[in-house]
Order: structure tokens, then sequence, then C-alpha cells
């Protein structure tokens, strides 16, 4: 039997015992946002580390960074010659508000259907956990194929701020031939997915100001400009009556998809029926000249995440708001700057904001769009792999969510991501209710040992 049969059959005995190591990471409450819980973040990765350490991974080392602590560690593999793949992950999870609508503690991984639910099960702890069910499986077996590298940090979720400086203070330390970062997801659990390209993004803050405290609106209103009125002016002028941007400059740097590309993204079994089935909405929305699979992943976008101002609570209360507030974020394409997209922003502002308020935009999270090349080892490792596991050639997906770290490893250190994940649409990532489906995790270590064998017979 070789070693990578014994690796496959060594993972299933063991499926039980990774989900259960997952479990107990899901108890951990490392969101990163929360100031409250940096202890919990600096147990999160000391966890970690006890993991590696016990399933065959000697060299580790927990690093400070001016916030959250990225863990590293590795394993030589047996050869010397082999080449090194350098596993991504973050064990930071989103806020559990509101937590009334919770059905389970999200803080306990709790299985139920074959789903386990629990904050960070899908996203991205059951996901470092496949990881590394996958090496223990090899580490078990035999031979090590590849060098494996684990870089492990705190602070995805809050847009990787330190993660940057850290990655040009350590590029000998990650020196790699390929990136494997399992932060996508799949498509449905029969559709094995591999995603290329990754949108950027620009996050911002406008504030509207008018007068100095709440009017009367009875005694002002007519004279008074109300800035809540403003603001919905402003918003409502950032797209036109086809869906599009209307910031000066919005799509000048957008590269159009090839004719091969758009082929191969028409392949994804992703209907109109499924989005409305997904989100409850009655109808789509979006620039009609374009596909629906292409406004998912290809297309820059603009978007609302929040707005604020004046009286909203029960009952009536006639005032002039004294201000109002948006959240504003921007999904951008490869090619597109952040800061470039600031300065579009602020320009139709100025264009368009009456004189009878004043203003400011604060800029917040912003990161690069990314595409991998499909021809790449790695990539074509990992398709493999998908379709030995599930036995179907794996759909490729430029995906709508940012992962700013794949643009900034791409920069800094000069190597290519292979992104897949074993999540789900329905697995309700970022939401109450988060779950992981069993059946497609487990798989996927199946998915992740092909990988590493297949990729050092490529290389």
């Amino acid at each position: 039997m070789s070693d990578k049969s014994k690796a496959l059959e060594y993972s299933k005995k063991n499926f039980s015992n990774y989900q259960a190591i997952l479990q107990d990471f899901v108890k951990i409450h490392s969101i990163s946002t929360d100031s409250n819980r940096k202890k919990d973040m600096v147990q999160a990765a000391e966890f970690l580390q006890e993991q590696f350490l016990k399933h065959g991974i000697s060299t580790t080392r927990i690093y400070e960074t001016k916030g959250h602590p990225v863990l590293y560690a590795e394993k030589e593999a047996t050869n010397e010659n082999a080449p090194t793949v350098l596993i991504y992950g973050h064990y930071d999870v989103q806020p559990v508000d509101p937590i009334d609508l919770w059905k389970t503690d999200p803080f306990v991984a709790t299985e139920i259907s074959e789903r386990l639910f629990g904050r960070g099960a899908s996203d991205m702890k059951g996901q470092i956990i496949a990881s590394l069910g996958a090496f223990d499986a090899i580490y078990q077996s035999g031979n090590i194929p590849v060098n494996f590298k684990f870089i492990i940090e705190g602070e995805e979720e809050i847009g990787s701020p330190n993660l940057s400086q850290f990655l040009e203070e350590h590029k000998e330390l990650l020196t790699c031939d390929v990136i494997l970062n399992p932060d996508a997801g799949m498509i449905s659990p029969t559709s094995p997915t591999i995603v290329y390209g990754l949108r950027g993004l620009a996050y911002f803050e406008l504030n509207i100001y008018g007068p100095t405290q709440d009017l009367h609106s009875g005694m002002f209103g007519g004279v008074v400009h109300n800035p809540a009125i403003v603001l919905a002016e402003l918003i409502a002028g950032m797209h036109d009556n086809e869906g599009k941007v209307t910031l000066p400059g919005f799509y000048d740097d957008v590269i159009s998809l090839s004719d091969e590309e758009k082929e191969e993204l028409s392949r994804l079994p992703i209907t109109n029926e499924d989005i409305k089935r997904q989100t409850g909405v009655p109808k789509l929305f979006g620039e009609a000249s374009y596909s629906l699979i292409e406004r998912l992943g290809a297309r820059p976008t603009l978007e609302i995440n929040g707005m604020l101002s004046g009286f909203t609570g029960e009952g009536s209360k006639t005032i002039i708001p004294s201000s109002a507030m948006a959240k504003i974020s921007m999904r951008t394409v490869p090619n597109q700057d952040p800061e470039k997209i600031y300065q579009q922003l602020k320009t139709y502002i100025e264009k368009n904001i009456p004189e009878t308020v004043t203003w400011d935009l604060k800029k917040y999270a912003g990161g690069w769009a990314s595409v991998s090349d499909r021809n790449h080892p790695g990539v074509v490792a990992l398709s493999n792999a998908l379709e030995n596991v599930w036995g179907i050639k794996p759909f490729f997906k430029r995906e709508g969510g940012s992962i700013p770290v794949v643009a900034a490893m791409q920069k800094i250190l000069g190597k290519d991501s292979v992104l897949t994940g074993f999540g789900l649409p329905e697995d309700k990532i970022h939401s109450p209710n988060e779950s992981l489906h069993l059946p497609t995790w487990r798989q996927g270590i199946l998915a992740l040992i092909n990988f590493f064998y297949n990729y050092a017979e490529l290389s």
C-alpha cells in the first residue's frame, strides 16, 4: 500500500478525533474585534500551537504583533529536494451578535443533523483543523512528501492590519513554492470548487453635519437642510438606473474577462433561483449587461453597509437631526487601487454635496483584489485532488468576498495562493447559527491529503 493510501485510510479512522479537536477550538472566544477578548486570542494561538506539537510538528513559534499574535509552524519533508507549501489560516472569528437569534450556544460546538454549529466552525477553524488532520494522517503514514509551513493569524476578520508587516519582516522564514489557503468554500456538497480570483475591499465612513444640535422640525423645517436627506440623495446618486456605479473613473482600471475565462465561469452551476433561495429576495439586481456569475465575483460593486441618523425609537419625535452617517464599501476587482477608489468617492461627494452642510470621509479597511494562475502546478495538483475525491472536475470560481492576505502574499512573498475550502453557502458564516457540514469537511481532509502528494509529484 502506498503512503498516500495509508494516509487516506488513517484519516478516515481518525475523523472523530479531528472533530473533537475542532469542538475544543470552537469553545475559545477568539473575537478579534473585541478588545475584551485579548486573552482569548492568545489562548487560541496557544491551543493551536499545542495541537501542532501533539501531532508531530515540533518547530512552532508564536510571534507578537501590534495586534493579535501570529502562529508559525513547520515540518520538513523526508526528501530534502521536496517543494514547500505554506498553509495560511486565521483563528479569529466574527462577533456573535445578535445573540438571541442563535439556536445553540455559539461557543459550544453542537452537532445536529450532520452539521456542527458554532462560531468559527466553518470560518475558518474547521478549515485549519482539516489542514492539520491532513498533515497528521500523512505524518503517521510514512514519508512526508512536501515541506509544511503554517502561518495562522488572528486578525483576518478585521482586515489583517498587521500581517503585511509580519510578511515583510519574515520573508525568508516564509519562503515557499506555493501557498495553500483553505479560507474559500464550495458551491455545494457535490461541487468541488477552486477559487482563483478574489475581489478586494475599500471601506469608508461618510459623515454629514448640519446644525450643532437636533432642531424642532416645525420651527426650522424649510430653512435648515436636513443632513439625513442630504445623505440619502448622495447615496441614491451613487448608482444609475442600470446598476452601474457613478463615481468618476470607477471602471477605468477594470480589466475585461477573456472569452476563455467567461466560458470557464459559465460552467458554474449557480442560477438566479439559487441566489433568490439563499437570500430570500423576490428579484435579483445588478448590471444587466453582465451575467449573474460575472456580477457575483468579477465585477466591482458599491454597497451601503449601514446608515444612522436622527430619532429611531418607538413613537414619533419631530426633529431635524444634527448629523447623518453611512458606512460604504466597495468590492474591487484586479487592477483597481483602493487609494484611487477613495479619491473617486471624495470627488463624487465634493461635486454633489450642497453648501448647506459640512462633511468628512474616513478610510477604514482596504485590500487589493487578486487573480491566481489557473495553470500553476499547485492549482493543477488541487484540481486533481478534488476530482480524486468527488469524482468530477472541480469548478473554477471568482469569489465575491475579499481575503486581503492573498494579495499581500502575492505582492510581498511573490507567490500565488491556491484557494479552496470546504465551507458551503448554507454555513451562514458571519451570521447567527454558523455551522459546518461534516460530510463535506471530511471529504475535504481527504482532498488535502491528495493535494500534498499530488503537488510533490508535479513539482
